[in-house]
């Protein structure tokens, strides 16, 4: 039987509860140009690396006086929309923000969104993680994302 030295043992042990608690991360993060005092739209890629699993619960951003999480669902031939408490990420999983689904609502924007900009926030999770977001201001989706 072999024995690992005590500081590689160690260094395992972190690596291995760093991967298990690892922080959800944000990808193609972006929004539709928007007036000021008006509702903008924030769309994104939310993917859980680690193994245990999470939940988007809040959305904060200085853009708008409230950030609110939505979904959007077809039933019946009628498309409608409703405010999500959570958001959950399960162990490795992926979950997509887009037009007709998942989406951010920046309400009470403090200032218009032009093509170019960026619209600054901050996701919140159960774990207590927060992850800091930039949404790009954008007349189409990132490529990639056009399908949704």
């Amino acid at each position: 039987m072999k024995l690992i030295p005590p500081a590689l043992g160690l260094t395992l042990a972190l690596a291995a509860a760093a991967q298990a608690h690892a922080a959800p991360q944000v990808s193609g993060a972006w929004s539709r140009p928007a007036v000021a005092g008006s509702t903008g739209a924030g769309f994104m890629t939310l993917t859980n690396p680690g193994k245990t699993a999470d939940a988007l619960v809040a959305v904060e951003s200085p853009a708008a006086k409230r950030t609110e999480i939505h979904r959007s669902s077809m039933a019946g031939g009628i498309m409608k929309m409703e405010r999500q408490d959570r958001v959950a990420l399960a162990p490795g999983a992926r979950v997509t923000f887009a037009p007709g689904g998942y989406h951010l609502m920046f309400m009470g924007l403090t200032r218009a969104l032009k093509t170019g900009d960026r619209v600054p926030a901050t996701l919140v999770f159960a774990s207590g993680a927060k992850l800091s977001a930039e949404f790009e201001v954008r007349v189409a989706p990132p490529a990639g994302h056009a399908h949704h």
